[in-house]
């Protein structure tokens, strides 16, 4: 989705902001004892105040409003009603429609008390998304991104899940361009004002860059356990720094 007129500006900045106070909800309600199953259900009725509903439900038949990832879970991850115990690392992914707009963000936490090594890994994945939006601007590479990303993850000692990117977003929740968490030389293709793409480092404690999907064919998960963080903005390019809409 290319944003061309102010009726995409303004539903494009709802949708983000849907995602945003859904995040935030989430985010207070993480701790010992509560269920992913419960934070799927609140997920729900933020969403119904804003007269949204869940696009991957809606476009891929996902079972839940929101995808809930524990510990080696990377994405996808289907909310359950096993507790979220102590040290517990939890990736949230929300992605609402709203009046026909889509937005797609996620944020990564601990439920504490945290361990250094889940602190740090939560750190590094916030750091290279950081490190990614302020490369996406218009007139330079898409490329240039996944550089961005690659470099700060690799400074911090841990592992990048190439199989996992970013994407277009807007009208639906996967559009073009795809967006790699890697440098890959041939996307030279300068981005242009408008743009509205998702941002989303995903990595791992672990060793292995290579993912495997779990028995209810909707999780992703590390291959030699190694705890997972991601995070994602959804953001329209500009010749300066991003609007991050989901912020």
């Amino acid at each position: 989705m290319t944003i061309t007129t102010q009726h995409e500006l303004d539903g494009m900045t709802f949708a983000g902001k849907v995602v945003a106070r859904t995040l935030d909800a989430l985010r207070a309600a993480v701790e010992p004892g509560v269920t992913p199953a419960e934070l799927d259900a609140l997920t729900g009725q933020v969403f119904a105040g804003f007269g949204a509903f869940s696009a991957p439900r809606a476009e891929y038949g996902a079972p839940v409003n929101v995808f809930i990832s524990v510990n080696d879970d990377i994405v996808h991850g289907l909310p359950t009603n096993r507790p979220l115990q102590a040290g517990d690392v939890v990736c949230i992914d929300v992605t609402p429609n709203v009046g026909g707009f889509v937005a797609d963000a996620a944020i990564t936490v601990a439920v504490p008390p945290v361990s250094p090594t889940a602190a740090r890994l939560i750190e590094a994945a916030e750091a290279a998304l950081a490190r990614g939006l302020n490369a996406a601007r218009a007139g330079q590479p898409l490329n240039g991104i996944g550089r961005a990303i690659q470099t700060e993850v690799q400074r911090r000692g841990f592992t990048l899940l190439p199989e996992l990117q970013g994407h277009g977003v807007g009208r639906a929740i996967h559009e073009k361009p795809d967006v790699p968490n890697y440098y890959r030389p041939a996307l030279r293709k300068p981005l242009h004002e408008g743009l509205v793409i998702a941002v989303e480092p995903m990595i791992s404690t672990g060793r292995s860059p290579r993912v495997r999907t779990r028995r209810d064919g909707w999780t992703l998960a590390t291959t030699d356990g190694g705890l997972a963080a991601h995070v994602e903005h959804t953001i329209m390019i500009t010749r300066g720094k991003p609007v991050i809409l989901t912020a």
